[in-house]
């Protein structure tokens, strides 16, 4: 078996039943989606170890933490997994450096591969050392759960919805940090979420459960893009895409951005980056308007000719969702059946999708 993360689990409760077989990459982030009741902490529990599967297979890379059909079964405390909650959980009565030395206490000194020093530089907390849980805000404190859980050395990071308890100023300060741990670390994240921005953000790898059941798994910014799925029929449906910086003007304060694979570019207004440097962004549904023709005046600065691919009906009635590739890159537009209609939208069809340089969301 190739190296990553495979998870064969069936477990059953009298109103529920989880029957997943997950194929995921050995590194990088991975998004468990899906609403309330689909299955993700249980299957995130069955991996740490919480649940037992009663017809079972996890093995991470070359470790193996239970089979079921030779009864072999690792406890939780014996596999190498860190552990985020929605809440940090903290020893109240020891200061945040005490705090993190308990989770670095767990793991011999020869074992150890993230150390006290890189942990708080990573997350940020090197100001925090001397206080205590009671005195930090709520950011704060998942920050310092989550060097904790690092300072075990895990093999494997598992996050529950580890923003779910923020307010969105908190949820804003942290997610930097959690895009340091995905660039900079080699440890694989499991991350489990319901927000598709977070997912958005964060992940390299998306598995889409519903009623127990994984309905899609691969690549975030292939699977967003898919119309046969729920995650096309939300507001927030949209494409993720890794562009390449090649210019920054400094008088508009706009980044220009090559298309993965492209010659294709998009302008967003944004800090100054590096040219050379990666960043990721999300381009919604809502945001993508079709003109049969790419008049330059306008003071819409994106504007990308592509191929329709498909259609197919949105949540709301008067609206429909189209798939398009521009040079490569998927997109997805929601727009009224009035314009599909008014334009003659039909799949091959050469359009020009516009986009606000400030709707795209990096």
């Amino acid at each position: 078996m190739t190296a990553g993360i495979h998870a064969r689990l069936h477990l059953r409760y009298p109103d529920f039943a989880l029957d997943v077989d997950l194929d995921l990459p050995g590194r990088g982030v991975t998004a468990l989606y899906g609403h309330s009741g689909s299955g993700k902490t249980t299957c995130l529990r069955c991996i740490a170890g919480l649940e037992r599967a009663e017809h079972g297979f996890i093995q991470i890379n070359d470790e193996v933490w239970q089979d079921s059909r030779k009864k072999h079964f690792v406890p939780p405390h014996k596999r190498a997994l860190g552990y985020v909650f929605q809440e940090a959980s903290l020893f109240p009565h020891l200061s945040v450096r005490a705090n993190l030395e308990f989770g670095l206490r767990r793991i011999a000194p020869e074992q150890r591969r993230v150390d006290l020093q890189h942990a708080t530089e990573l997350l940020g907390i090197g100001h925090l050392l001397d206080r205590h849980p009671q005195h930090l805000s709520g950011g704060e404190r998942q920050r310092v759960g989550i060097a904790r859980a690092l300072l075990t050395s895990p093999r494997l990071l598992l996050m529950d919805e580890p923003l779910a308890a923020l307010d969105s100023q908190r949820k804003s300060e942290i997610l930097p940090y959690l895009e340091r741990l995905h660039d900079e670390l080699e440890i694989p994240v499991l991350y489990v979420s319901h927000s598709q921005d977070e997912v958005a953000r964060l992940a390299d790898h998306i598995v889409l459960l519903s009623a127990g059941k994984a309905l899609a798994s691969g690549p975030v910014g292939e699977t967003l893009a898919r119309l046969d799925l729920p995650l096309a029929q939300g507001d927030d449906a949209g494409v993720v895409i890794d562009g390449l910086v090649t210019d920054y003007n400094v008088d508009y304060q706009l980044l220009t951005l090559q298309l993965p694979r492209s010659l294709l570019n998009v302008r967003v207004a944004h800090l100054p980056l590096a040219v050379g440097k990666q960043l990721r962004f999300k381009v919604q549904a809502r945001d993508v308007s079709l003109s049969l023709a790419g008049g330059e005046q306008s003071s819409i600065l994106n504007r990308l000719p592509v191929t329709v691919i498909s259609e197919i009906a949105a949540d709301n009635t008067a609206h429909v969702l189209v798939r398009l590739d521009a040079g490569g890159t998927p997109l997805l537009a929601r727009i009224t059946r009035y314009s599909r209609d008014h334009l003659q939208v039909h799949p091959g069809q050469q359009l020009w999708a516009q986009i606000k340089a400030v709707a795209v969301l990096a």
